[in-house]
């Protein structure tokens, strides 16, 4: 037969459009597109296989992938299976389990797993049952094979109308500070910060030996388990390989989110990871082991680059573990590790937001006109600063479209809801719901935020914001720091609790959390902001503390400083107008406020004049500072740097009464 053109709508022939050329039937009977090649499939699983194209979820890195190794696809499978069966290796009996790739329930009867070659260790004892069987290794899956892992074979995991996947932590809804624990040796007994106010909680190889031997049996009598392998730090020069090994697709595709995602080539030339997380929070530590307190334990050993999780399957263990890590190594390469969001403005200047919960961090990072570097954890080298993580964690609770715009879009397919309450039919959150708990999460890759810098890096900061939601009323709306101020405040690390937050909290509470985050920190306080007060000064950055909280008296008598006036204060400073602006000094923390800034009534800036009664505001002002004055006793006597004037300097820009 001749040639047809395909014709348009309206029976014109289109000249641009495919030929299709009808051929003679096959003897199948079914005639065939002469573009294309007939599919070769006999059976429904055949035709299954052919759907599938192999490809590896990346982050986008903003430049374009070089050559690939030279290596085979064999060698490297084989070099992969290798490593994470060293991995997965027990200390005593020197034995890794036979790990092979893919996921069990998919095996066919006919499917062979011989042909993979294995890394063994010959063993010093005898043989148990686990050591008959193999591991069946899930690596780096895509979140849609997470998606799929996690309703197939965890309770409580859905799928949101959004797309999200919703899942459950278990009993833990949050963090164990009191059971997390460090390994003591000769090393760390010198370098790190122990005794009072420190997080750090001490304990011995042995101890961690014997959670390590817990855990690692655990996962390996497991039919399979989830393996990460991933980055820390955007920084090229400075960045981390890490493995996650968890028994949890939820926990692996939490870590896909906040872990950077290796290119293709990045993760066949992976290797042996800097650092390994051995997730077997599912099973218990035993608690009659020494130094264990609960059935919980989440230990950490710097010399072995290793950690253990226990008896808690709460995902932000995890995260905060490595930002832990990065406390520790940054500074040994004179990069300083920051508790902060960051942001970038069009013209290069960079701004770090220091602040509690609830003191507007993440809001106040996230600005439309602006690049987001990051909002929780960054470095700050060199080259200036970078985000440690790939993704975003940010807390649910109330969350509104009219309120957050850009976390409500986030929550899509690939983002991980925690511990959230929906509809049973439409599957829509209720996010203002806390039966399960406050501390609802939603954690999603950094580039589900529209204004996302990729790569996360950035210039040096150009402004340093200290944030406090001062719930006493007495600290002005907005100050600026000289540098010694800068330094007692981040050190204070203040924010206040309000009645009704906690049980049994009747009036504002002090909170003081050392560098703004205090549970996370390896060395002294006073070491981070040496570091901080060395770089501010190289390179120009100016302090500002600014305050989100009360104003016209405190909680429940005062009102909160409108979001609108705080972000016309935080542009203000973006915009270098409050380096130009009028300043009058403060009683007792001797703060420099400004007389004026645009778009914000003058009377709240200077605190003392929107309080009615100034005998009640001068009396709570005096009690603030003395709670100042007492946490920050714990810093005292440290000494900063060949001599103490350092020390001193920060000492003598704290209150004065």
């Amino acid at each position: 037969m001749a040639d047809s053109k395909i014709k348009n709508g309206n029976g014109v022939a289109n000249g641009s459009s495919t030929q299709v050329q009808t051929s003679p039937k096959h003897g199948n009977g079914i005639c065939h597109d002469g573009s294309s090649s007939p599919i070769k499939a006999q059976t429904i699983d055949e035709l299954h296989s052919l759907q599938k194209k192999r490809s590896t979820p990346t982050t986008p890195t903003g430049s374009s992938p070089s050559a690939f190794s030279a290596l085979s696809e064999e060698d490297r499978q084989r070099q992969q299976l290798q490593s994470i069966s060293a991995s997965l290796a027990s200390l005593t009996r020197e034995t890794g389990p036979k790990v092979v790739k893919g996921d069990p329930a998919r095996k066919t009867p006919t499917s062979k797993i011989a042909h993979v070659a294995h890394h063994q260790f010959a063993p010093t004892i005898n043989i148990s049952d686990s050591s008959l069987k193999f591991t069946h290794v899930l690596y780096n899956l895509s979140p849609a094979e997470l998606y799929e892992q996690a309703i197939r074979c965890e309770r409580g995991s859905f799928f949101t109308s959004t797309g999200a996947l919703a899942t459950l932590s278990g009993a833990k809804t949050g963090r164990s500070p009191r059971d997390k624990r460090i390994v003591k040796d000769a090393n760390t007994e010198k370098e790190l910060w122990w005794g009072k106010g420190s997080p750090n909680i001490e304990m011995d190889e042995h101890t961690f030996t014997i959670n390590r031997e817990r855990a690692v049996d655990y996962l390996n009598s497991l039919d399979k388990v989830f393996v990460n392998d991933q980055f820390l730090n955007w920084d090229p020069q400075n960045k981390l390989k890490v493995r996650i090994v968890s028994a949890r697709a939820y926990h692996s595709l939490f870590m896909h989110n906040m872990c950077i995602r290796p290119t293709e080539e990045e993760l066949e030339n992976f290797g042996t990871p800097d650092f390994t997380i051995y997730n077997a929070g599912q099973f218990p530590c035993n608690r009659f082991t020494h130094y264990m307190t609960s059935s919980t334990s989440i230990d950490m050993n710097l010399a072995r680059r290793e950690m253990v999780i226990l008896g808690t399957q709460y995902a932000g263990e995890m995260k905060k573990g490595l930002f832990s890590l990065m406390h520790y190594l940054m500074p040994k390469r004179q990069i300083l590790s920051l508790h902060s969001g960051c942001n970038m403005g069009k013209d290069g200047d960079v701004a770090l937001f220091f602040g509690l919960s609830g003191t507007g961090k993440t809001t106040l990072s996230t600005d439309h006109n602006r690049y987001l570097i990051g909002d929780d954890e960054h470095c700050w080298g060199d080259n200036g600063v970078s985000n440690i993580e790939g993704g975003c964690y940010a807390k649910c609770i109330d969350l509104s479209r009219e309120k957050e715009p850009d976390i409500w879009n986030a929550i899509k397919f690939g983002t991980v809801l925690e511990n959230v309450v929906f509809d049973e039919q439409t599957r829509e959150v209720d996010y203002s719901d806390n039966s399960v708990t406050e501390n609802t999460r939603a954690a999603y890759p950094i580039e589900y935020i529209p204004n996302a810098k990729i790569p996360c890096v950035g210039p040096h900061p150009k402004n340093v914001i200290l944030l406090a939601c001062d719930a006493f009323g007495v600290l002005p709306p907005v100050s600026k720091l000289n540098l010694a101020q800068t330094m007692y405040h981040f050190i204070s690390g203040y924010t206040a609790l309000v009645a009704g937050t906690e049980d049994g909290i009747k009036e504002p509470q002090a909170t003081f959390s050392a560098c703004f985050g205090a549970a996370f920190i390896m060395l002294h306080p006073t070491k981070y902001a040496a570091m901080l007060a060395q770089k501010m000064q190289k390179h120009g950055a100016t302090g500002w503390l600014v305050n989100t909280g009360w104003s016209g008296g405190r909680y429940g008598s005062g009102s909160r400083i409108k979001l609108s006036y705080t972000r016309k204060i935080i542009d203000a400073i973006h915009s270098g107008e409050l380096l130009k602006a009028n300043y009058r000094k403060t009683k007792v923390f001797g703060l420099e406020i400004p007389t004026a800034i645009e778009g914000v009534p003058s009377e709240i800036l200077d605190p003392i004049s929107t309080w009615s009664n100034r005998d009640a505001y001068n009396e709570t002002l005096l009690k603030l500072a003395t709670l100042f004055k007492n946490n920050f006793e714990t810093f005292t006597n440290y000494k900063i740097g060949e001599d103490n004037t350092l020390a001193e300097q920060i000492l003598a820009a704290g209150p004065i009464f």
